[in-house]
């Protein structure tokens, strides 16, 4: 029995690092259990992604305001940095100090007449037979806004919005008075062959989102002003805020100009009928001359994305992240599409280069 020999399996375990079969399976699965932490991860933290997102998206805001300053005035990048911020609040400050009282009055009469425009559109849809109690409109207003998605889950409440607005000025003023410091950190995470890629892809998203911002705020400095003009010429109550509310939505396409354009219509009715079609007109010849004719000449200069996508993208990021994801979802749709690009780049030039060094592989017919 002693004698008999022990049969040892030469075979590698799974416990064999050394093996390269072993290593190669052990590292396809590491690939993937990583993406399956890092999705985990996203849902878990996709408030402070998006807070962290937002304060990319004012750093780019900063970062692009120091540039146009820089060409005509030669100063330090934390200078123009510093004139841009203070320029910002020199403006809301002097708006809400000359006009302050005249829009806390505007905004308290928005209120009361849509709800009377409320009662209104009730009473004609009872009077239709479209609802069987005056209440219907509000209890299906209800269910509209609740089947909206998850409205308030980023912020929570009042003081939540101003928490989470603030965190993001303060990381965008951060990370645009030192990109370089946080560019440079972004690539020590990625190997070394990769990084004149990830450099350039980056580099690209930057350029892109300066692009895109710099189109949204001139087209809401054009809505808002225009509207404001035109309202008030019209004889329209509440020209100033509605100006001021339809700038501000103009940062969000499709969706932010339906809103205004039902408080608009809303406000003229509540004068008359005059007042109200004007609203309209006006309403629909800002809204063509801005589509028509502004987005198109920005767009040529700054990003271009389909309208049907945009919309769709706003839908989609309303219904996961909120109010948040709804003003985050054009630059983040303008992320993905650069980096879609730069990978249908990337994976054309390997084709390519595959495709050459077979060519030289082969042998010469003589």
């Amino acid at each position: 029995m002693s004698g008999d020999r022990i049969p040892v399996y030469p075979e590698p375990g799974p416990n064999e690092m050394r093996d390269p079969m072993v290593r190669a399976e052990l590292k396809r699965a590491s690939v993937w259990f990583g993406l399956a932490i890092a999705v985990a991860l996203v849902v878990l933290l996709i408030q402070p992604l998006l807070i962290i997102f937002g304060g990319l998206v004012v750093a780019s805001m900063l970062d692009g305001g120091a540039r146009l300053l820089g060409k005509v005035l030669p100063l330090p990048r934390q200078v123009r940095i510093m004139i841009v911020v203070l320029l910002v609040i020199a403006f809301v400050a002097g708006t809400f100090y000359h006009a302050g009282m005249e829009i806390a009055q505007q905004a308290e009469q928005l209120r009361e007449t849509l709800m009377v425009q409320a009662q209104h559109v009730a009473q004609w849809a009872t009077d239709m037979g479209l609802l069987q109690e005056r209440s219907g409109i509000f209890s299906l207003a209800q269910q509209v806004v609740g089947s909206i998605g998850k409205v308030t889950s980023v912020v929570g409440s009042v003081i939540g919005a101003f928490a989470a607005l603030l965190m993001i000025m303060i990381l965008g003023l951060f990370v645009a008075l030192e990109p370089r410091i946080y560019d440079r950190g972004l690539q020590w995470m990625v190997p070394l062959p990769a990084r004149d890629d990830f450099a350039v892809t980056v580099n690209r998203m930057a350029v892109t989102m300066r692009r895109l911002l710099a189109g949204r705020l001139a087209g809401m400095a054009f809505e808002g002003v225009i509207t404001w003009l035109l309202l008030s010429i019209a004889g329209v109550p509440m020209a100033l805020l509605l100006g001021i509310i339809t700038g501000t939505l103009a940062f969000i396409p499709n969706i932010g100009a339906f809103i205004s354009g039902v408080l608009m219509v809303a406000a003229g009715f509540s004068v008359g009928n005059a007042e109200g079609f004007w609203a309209i007109i006006i309403y629909f010849g800002v809204q063509n001359f801005d589509g028509y004719v502004v987005i198109p000449m920005v767009a040529r200069r700054t990003v271009d994305l389909p309208p049907a996508l945009t919309l769709a993208s706003q839908i989609l990021a309303s219904t996961l992240f909120g109010v948040l994801g709804l003003a985050l979802a054009d630059p983040m749709l303008a992320m993905v599409k650069v980096l879609l690009e730069r990978e249908s780049e990337l994976a054309a030039r390997d084709g390519n280069k595959e495709a050459d060094e077979a060519a030289d592989a082969e042998p010469s017919p003589g």
